[in-house]
């Protein structure tokens, strides 16, 4: 990647990270979806991981429990095995605070504004 891309990048995943910690899901969704279409390996499959979490958030905030709960886990499975990928996100404590909220809407435990995922930069 030149110089040029790696800019792009930074600034597309930037973006991308402040609509999904805004509680934008759908938009962030389409935001990390573009970086997709740019990454191949692992980086793709993470990036596919943050896309499905994204996509739960918007079925829980419309009240699809079953949708969030298994795109939750979906996304999360492509994540846990490849939290050493830098992408400029701490993958580590985000597949922590998603395996949390896996299992409070596994076992149907109230959520607050504290439950929802968060992607914390490097």
């Amino acid at each position: 990647m030149d110089e040029e891309s790696k800019e792009c990048f930074k600034d597309s995943l930037h973006t991308a990270l402040n609509l999904f910690n805004n509680h934008k899901w759908y938009e962030a969704h389409d935001a990390f979806e573009e970086i997709w279409n740019f990454v191949d390996g692992d980086e793709r499959q993470v990036i596919q991981g943050i896309l499905q979490v994204s996509v739960s958030q918007f079925h829980l905030s419309k009240g699809n429990l079953n949708g969030a709960t298994i795109l939750l886990g979906e996304g999360l499975g492509r994540i846990k095995t490849r939290t050493k990928i830098n992408l400029g996100i701490d993958l580590e404590s985000f597949c922590r605070c998603l395996e949390d909220l896996l299992w409070k809407l596994q076992y149907k435990v109230n959520l607050n504004e504290n439950d929802k995922p968060f992607l914390k930069p490097l």
